[in-house]
């Protein structure tokens, strides 16, 4: 069951940091150190044959005291049984594909899913063997009718990335599940304070810690979340490829970690907030946040997720290329990046990418993050350039 939001703000305080001691340190130092040195050689080879569970020390490629509590923090957030700590949020997509897929297998990918996860899939996975089909995010157990014999897992995103459709996970997770198949997730966006994809029947979650877990634009880091036995397979995978956290990575995560229930609400109200007075302006076509009924899949969202991310598109009435160019440009208060997540808001036109689902949309698509800025001056900033989409 997901958790009470009461406990998650206990977790989000008590976690990840010294146990109850007098005196004690708030917070756990950045951990340095690559050699962990045994004093009899039977506790030596003890470490090493323990050396893919979490919590065992045996050499700093491995993990640290620091990124162990950072996983167990983790764990109880996502409601999972194991999690393995990514250079970034890449790794954790390209990491848990790689544990799951094998020359001559099929994999599912939904067809809204994150730049990085469709080139890898294209670009890599391909030139292993692996058959790549795309499939549209709104199946639902449809999805069924797209399983084979060597299916081995199904990737999609909770929204779609850049357009915000929101899959039923629910039905889709059902019907891999009774057919022996693996799901995985991106759950970048709700964070587990809005949604805990595991216990909607997902496999395995990956998210972008370098976003809205760490919070402040200065981290990067990726997460896997899983239950089952998959979670050794991914964790081997990962340490094979010599993928590592970074000591400072972890202790800015779980600085970040400690406000992130606090920081959810804000950008929840303050991206719905600045998202309904786009959708008041002559300019805007319509808006795609999943809180809103014009987004496909609000049903979905409304029934398993309790809030909403600051980050959602909004599709323009159409104009030349120049005119959103212009009006990018003439914001003040909205950075131009690719990342999103942290306290600064930011701006982005979008192109979507397609290979089953044809983007129909005639309009522009900007895709909008707001920050911790004051929201009155966020309009003011966005009413200003508004008039430079119009001829």
């Amino acid at each position: 069951m997901p958790q009470a939001p009461k406990a998650i703000c206990n977790d989000l305080v008590q976690l990840g940091r010294p146990a109850r001691q007098e005196p004690r340190q708030v917070n756990l130092p950045v951990e340095m150190g690559s050699t962990i040195v045994f004093d009899t050689l039977a506790k030596f080879e003890a470490a090493r044959d323990d050396r893919y569970q979490s919590g065992t020390l045996y050499y700093g490629r491995y993990g640290n005291t620091a990124s162990f509590q950072l996983e167990a923090m983790l764990a109880t957030l996502e409601q999972a049984d194991s999690v393995t700590l990514t250079s970034s949020g890449v790794a954790a997509i390209t990491m848990s594909l790689m544990a799951v897929c094998a020359p001559g297998k099929h994999l599912l990918v939904a067809d809204h899913v994150y730049g990085n996860t469709r080139g890898f899939c294209d670009g890599v996975l391909t030139r292993m063997g692996i058959e790549i089909e795309y499939f549209d995010p709104m199946l639902g157990a449809a999805i069924a009718e797209k399983f084979r014999d060597t299916t081995c897992a199904v990737m999609f995103e909770a929204p779609g990335s850049g357009t915000f459709e929101m899959p039923d996970i629910p039905a889709i997770t059902t019907a891999a599940r009774n057919a022996g198949i693996l799901t995985i997730l991106d759950g970048t966006w709700a964070t587990p304070i809005f949604c805990q994809p595991l216990t909607l029947g997902v496999d395995v979650v990956v998210a972008s810690m370098s976003k809205y877990l760490s919070g402040h634009s200065d981290c990067m880091m990726g997460m896997i979340a899983s239950r089952g036995d998959i979670g050794t397979q991914i964790r081997k995978t990962t340490f094979a490829f010599g993928d590592k956290t970074g000591s400072q990575e972890v202790f800015l995560a779980l600085r970040g970690l400690r406000t992130l229930k606090m920081r959810m609400e804000h950008f929840d109200k303050a991206g719905r907030e600045i998202a309904t007075w786009l959708a008041g302006q002559p300019q805007v076509k319509t808006v795609l946040h999943p809180a809103f009924n014009t987004c496909p899949g609000h049903a979905n969202w409304r029934r398993n997720f309790t809030g909403a991310a600051g980050l959602f598109g909004v599709v323009f009435h159409p104009c030349p290329d120049e005119r959103i160019r212009a009006f990018v440009d003439a914001l003040h208060h909205f950075g131009i990046g690719v990342s999103w997540g942290g306290y600064e808001s930011l701006v982005l036109p979008v192109k979507p990418v397609r290979a089953a689902t044809p983007w129909t949309e005639t309009g522009q698509l900007v895709r909008f993050n707001i920050g911790l800025e004051d929201l009155d001056s966020l309009k003011a900033d966005l009413a200003a350039a508004l008039p430079l989409l119009t001829p």
